[in-house]
C-alpha cells in the first residue's frame, strides 16, 4: 500500500527521515512527488551527503509512514546509487523511464509532471511541501515560501554513518584524503673539487761583490856599497843572466749548499654560507559542485 497524499503532505513538513525496511536511516526526506494523472504520491526524494547537498529520487510504491520518517523497499547503497537527476520540479518522462529501469520497476506512466495536491496546478512539487533542514528554506513553483523545519538534513550522524562514496578513483573509502607535497630542506656533502701542493725549482741570478788581492812586480835598485859589494862581483864581469818572480793574485770562487728555509704543508677550513633554494610543491584541493555551481 502506497502513502496517502494527505500522509504525504505530512510527511513533507515533518522534518523526517527516509528509512530502509530494516530500520537503517538513509537521509532526510528532501521533496515528494506527485503523479499528474491520479493526484497520488509517486517519488521522494532523499537529502544525503554532507549537509544534504545531493538528493536520490526513491519511488513510494509500497512505502509506508512511520511517524515523521517513511520506510522504502530499498537500502541504503541502492539509493545513493540511483541515476542523477536533477529535483528541478518536474520529471521528464526519460528521467522517470530511467528510475523505473534501475528500480526494476519496468517503466513509467510516461507523464511529464506532477500535480500540487492543494491546487491541482503542474508545480512539480505540492504546495507547501518543504526540505528537511534547518538551512534548507526555499520557495516553490507558485510563490509560496516553504520554512525549513525539523532535523539538520545531514545524514552525518554521530556514529559517522557513510554518507558518501567514490565515484571515480583506486579506492573506495567514504571521504577524501587531501595531501599535498612539503619541501625538506637539508644538506648532503659531496666532493666539489681537489687542491694540491706541489713544488717545483726555478733559477734566478744572485750577484754579489767580493774583495780579490794579486800581486804585481816592481823593480828595485839599490847602490853598490861595501855591504853588498861582494855579492855583486861574486859573478863574471860581464854575462847574461835571468831572475824571475812568482807573482799569486786572488780569484772568486763560487760555492753552493742547500739550506731549509720553511715548512709547507695543505690543510682545510670550513665556510659557512647561505644559499636560497626554490622549488615547486603540488597540492590538492577540493571544490563542490553542486546543480552546475562549482564551489572552491
Amino acid at each position: 500500500m502506497s502513502l496517502t497524499t494527505d500522509q504525504a503532505r505530512t510527511l513533507a513538513g515533518s522534518g523526517g527521515n527516509v528509512v530502509s525496511t530494516d530500520g537503517h536511516k538513509i537521509g532526510s526526506i528532501g521533496q515528494i512527488y506527485l503523479d499528474d494523472a491520479t493526484g497520488d504520491p509517486s517519488w521522494i526524494t532523499v537529502k544525503t551527503g554532507l549537509f544534504g547537498t545531493s538528493e536520490s529520487f526513491v519511488p513510494l510504491q509500497n512505502a509506508v509512514a512511520q511517524g515523521d520518517d517513511v520506510a522504502v523497499g530499498y537500502d541504503k547503497d541502492k539509493v545513493k546509487d540511483a541515476p542523477r537527476v536533477d529535483p528541478d520540479g518536474s520529471l521528464s518522462p526519460e528521467e522517470e523511464d530511467r528510475l523505473y529501469e534501475y528500480y526494476g520497476l519496468g517503466s513509467g506512466t510516461g507523464t511529464a509532471g506532477y500535480s500540487d495536491s492543494t491546487s491541482g496546478t503542474e508545480s512539480g512539487i505540492a504546495s507547501g511541501y518543504v526540505e528537511n533542514g534547518s538551512d534548507a528554506d526555499y520557495t516553490d513553483t507558485v510563490g509560496t515560501a516553504g520554512a525549513g523545519t525539523g532535523t539538520t538534513g545531514s545524514d552525518y550522524t554521530s556514529g559517522r554513518e557513510t554518507v558518501g562514496h567514490d565515484t571515480s578513483g583506486p579506492t573506495t573509502d567514504d571521504a577524501m584524503t587531501i595531501s599535498e607535497e612539503r619541501v625538506r630542506v637539508g644538506t648532503a656533502t659531496r666532493e666539489t673539487g681537489r687542491a694540491r701542493l706541489r713544488k717545483y725549482v726555478v733559477t734566478e741570478n744572485v750577484t754579489e761583490t767580493v774583495p780579490v788581492s794579486h800581486e804585481e812586480v816592481r823593480i828595485e835598485r839599490e847602490p853598490i856599497t861595501d855591504a853588498n859589494r861582494g855579492a855583486a862581483q861574486a859573478g863574471p864581469a860581464i854575462s847574461e843572466e835571468e831572475h824571475e818572480v812568482v807573482l799569486h793574485g786572488e780569484v772568486p770562487v763560487v760555492d753552493k749548499d742547500v739550506e731549509a728555509v720553511e715548512r709547507v704543508r695543505l690543510d682545510k677550513e670550513t665556510v659557512t654560507e647561505q644559499q636560497t633554494v626554490t622549488d615547486e610543491v603540488r597540492k590538492e584541493r577540493v571544490e563542490l559542485d553542486e546543480d552546475g555551481t562549482t564551489n572552491r
